[in-house]
């Protein structure tokens, strides 16, 4: 007679107890791995975070025109007020990141964004603020005599911030958000018009 057999020939009850602890526990993992897939399809799926440009300020604008050398000398700073809103149900934690201007396609100013962590549900302020000295639009300079003289010159501003979503501590999703604003300065009143656009890469 063999040790795990009982003298009938049936299982002996150690190893029917044996077994059922291997399936319940099996059932219980299987469970568990369920419930963590549904949480992180449902209520703990990672979402866009929010990017936006909530207003740009002139602060300061200066042309000064250069009549020995037929050009313009531009100083322009710009105070921009920007969101960022996790409408996650986890924190965000995001990376250095920067802000740049550019004129006519060439990069004319940038500040750095610092990194941080913005909490589950929260709206955080990043204000920054854009300077560009003169020098800055050598390279420009066919092109910007022409727009102080039209009482127009056209900037574009960029702000992208990246980041990662830690999902139950398991999973971390990369995200990219990224604002963009066409702006338009005015040199005779010392105004702005702007046009922005945002987009999220998961």
């Amino acid at each position: 007679m063999k040790a795990y057999e009982t003298v009938d020939g049936s299982e002996p009850p150690r190893s029917r107890k044996c077994r059922n602890i291997c399936l319940a526990v099996t059932a219980g993992t299987v469970v568990i791995v369920l419930i963590l897939v549904v949480l992180c399809l449902t209520v703990f799926k990672a979402k866009d975070p929010e990017i936006t440009v909530n207003s740009v300020v002139l602060r300061n604008l200066q042309a000064d025109f250069n009549v020995n050398k037929f050009s313009v000398d531009v100083n322009i700073t710009l105070d921009v007020h920007l969101t960022l809103k996790n409408p996650n149900k986890v924190g965000v934690k995001y990376t250095n990141s920067t802000a740049s201007l550019n004129y006519r396609g060439e990069l004319v100013g940038q500040v750095p964004i610092g990194a941080g962590k913005i909490s589950a549900d929260q709206t955080k302020p990043l204000d920054i603020t854009l300077t560009v000295m003169g020098d800055r639009f050598l390279g420009k300079t066919q092109e910007l005599l022409p727009d102080v003289v039209a009482g127009t010159i056209p900037l574009d501003t960029v702000a992208k911030i990246s980041g990662k979503v830690s999902i139950l501590g398991i999973f971390k999703v990369h995200v990219v958000s990224t604002t963009s604003c066409d702006i338009n300065v005015y040199v005779r009143n010392n105004t702005i018009g702007k046009v922005c656009t945002y987009k999220t890469k998961l």
